[in-house]
């Protein structure tokens, strides 16, 4: 009887364990914020997610870095999912890794997360948070400025050190690049695009 009695709690305590645990899948799946419908339209991007608005004016009043240039970044890294991942790598029909460590709305690798994290963002900061995905962002452009004397608003260079890192971009790794070169002319393209839009945006 006694075990009886045991084995009931035991399985009482399982199905409460599994219970909580779809509770906190649920939370985290409701929470997840939809891609924009619009992408390529700041003022319909924010006006879907209005959270999104005031998170990128609380950043700029800290950093001053534009909301505009931020946000072309994030569109271009990530599409504006908060799960983003570079695309699986394969072998025949075998799977062996991903090509780097880049992961969500910024697109931001393991090692320079790491840094801004010590640096700024703190321990319980992460890439799939947006608010947090926009500090690194301008984080990143003013060390950009800092490290290798590229303005702020010069987004085609802030881009380039962006992708290939700040000694990639010292170094030069990608005036050869013609794909990496067409795709900061893109994001500099976007993020004026974005700053004509945010000036009549009715937010």
């Amino acid at each position: 009887m006694a075990l009886s009695f045991v084995r009931k709690c035991m399985a009482r305590q399982f199905l409460a364990r599994l219970l909580l645990a779809g509770i906190l899948l649920a939370s985290l799946t409701a929470c997840s914020t939809p891609v924009p419908s619009k992408p390529r339209d700041l003022c319909a991007v924010f006006t879907e997610n209005r959270d999104w608005f005031d998170d990128a004016r609380e950043v700029y009043a800290e950093r001053k870095v534009p909301i505009n240039i931020v946000m072309s970044f994030i569109y271009h890294e990530s599409g504006y999912r908060h799960d983003a991942k570079p695309p699986m790598r394969w072998f025949l029909f075998i799977p062996y890794g991903r090509g780097s460590s880049a992961y969500g709305y910024p697109q931001a690798q393991d090692e320079v997360w790491e840094d801004y994290q010590d640096d700024a963002g703190g321990f319980w900061s992460s890439r799939s948070n947006f608010k947090d995905s926009l500090d690194f962002i301008s984080w990143y452009i003013l060390k950009t400025r800092d490290k290798n004397g590229v303005a702020v608003n010069d987004v085609y260079n802030q881009y380039l050190n962006y992708h290939e890192g700040w000694q990639g971009y010292k170094k030069g790794s990608w005036k050869k690049n013609s794909s990496l070169k067409k795709l900061a002319e893109k994001v500099s393209g976007t993020a004026r695009k974005y700053g004509q839009q945010l000036k009549k945006c009715d937010l």
